[in-house]
């Protein structure tokens, strides 16, 4: 069948590119033609993963920016994080990583935590497509969204970053089954997170109890548990995940996109009606770090870059 071969023309393309250097380019293919709604959804459910982390979960709710403007952080990280996918490490890619890296020098956040959520945008994408995609990730693409998420974390300053793919897989599950625990601030992020998610269309036709039962089945029991959120019935979560499933095999089947599909552009973001620059995104805290808890007013953030490193992490020295 011509027309599904052609389904797999990107793929193959894609596969001529060597992932040690074209990583950009292939993780750029991935998510803005090839998988964009699931690469979405993926980084979601990556960045609703660091909530269970109590050293994460309570720093967000303490600054106050994932529940009283859930809506803002939600749009803020997506377009900064399409910014730098978009440009690459230049020009407004780079002023994205320069703003980002402002904003975190601001908390007091551990390079370990900062190594754990540079894992989840690379483990949680995968293991979503393996489940659910219209097919799978070939190896040289996975270890390309690797080496993309490397290049963004030595920008960032974090060092001791994994090597491969599967290095990130390992430090996720490790620090995900040490770490992982309830904290009430962490929950209550995670509740403001779900009622944004319940408003995002076509989300906001459906009863909100059902969109809470359909994002509790597609977490997992050790998520579950941390957050504190009751297991779906068994039926609930077997129905969910097989419609997330049947929409992978009738993607399968659909033409391949020729534009791409932009977070600026989906109906859920809506902070900047007039547009936005990004420069003008994120947080601006004033004063010392902000701390997890105690009185650390005095101390560096670890991931705080030095004085011979540019804004976007890296180092004037070669």
């Amino acid at each position: 069948m011509s027309w599904l071969r052609q389904r797999y023309e990107r793929r193959d393309a894609l596969a001529l590119l060597d992932p040690e250097t074209d990583f950009h380019e292939i993780y750029r293919q991935l998510s803005l033609y090839e998988f964009p709604w699931d690469v979405n959804q993926a980084l979601n459910f990556a960045l609703f993963r660091t909530y269970a982390v109590p050293s994460i979960g309570k720093l967000l709710h303490t600054t106050g920016e994932f529940t009283r403007r859930v809506q803002k952080r939600y749009d803020d990280t997506g377009l900064l994080l399409e910014a730098v996918l978009e440009h690459g490490f230049h020009g407004e890619g780079r002023a994205a990583v320069r703003r980002i890296n402002r904003m975190h020098r601001s908390y007091d956040i551990s390079d370990d935590d900062m190594r754990y959520v540079l894992s989840t945008f690379v483990v949680t994408p995968i293991r979503w497509l393996d489940s659910y995609g219209w097919r799978r990730l070939t190896e040289a693409e996975r270890a390309a969204s690797a080496n993309y998420y490397r290049e963004l974390g030595r920008h960032m300053g974090i060092p001791d970053i994994p090597a491969t793919w599967r290095d990130f897989e390992t430090l996720l599950d490790e620090y995900e089954a040490a770490h992982f625990a309830y904290d009430p601030g962490s929950r209550s992020v995670a509740d403001a997170t779900l009622a944004l998610l319940a408003t995002f269309p076509p989300n906001h036709l459906a009863p909100r109890p059902a969109v809470d039962a359909f994002a509790r089945s597609l977490m997992d029991a050790p998520l579950r548990r941390a957050l504190a959120y009751p297991s779906p019935p068994k039926v609930v979560e077997a129905l969910s995940r097989t419609a997330l499933r049947l929409r992978g095999r009738f993607v399968r089947f659909m033409p391949a996109r020729t534009e791409p599909s932009m977070f600026r552009d989906l109906p859920g973001v809506r902070s900047y009606p007039a547009g936005f620059t990004v420069e003008g995104l994120g947080t601006f805290p004033m004063g010392c770090p902000v701390t997890q808890g105690g009185d650390r007013s005095g101390t560096r953030p670890q991931h705080a870059l030095r004085s011979d490193q540019l804004g976007d992490g890296t180092t004037t020295r070669q």
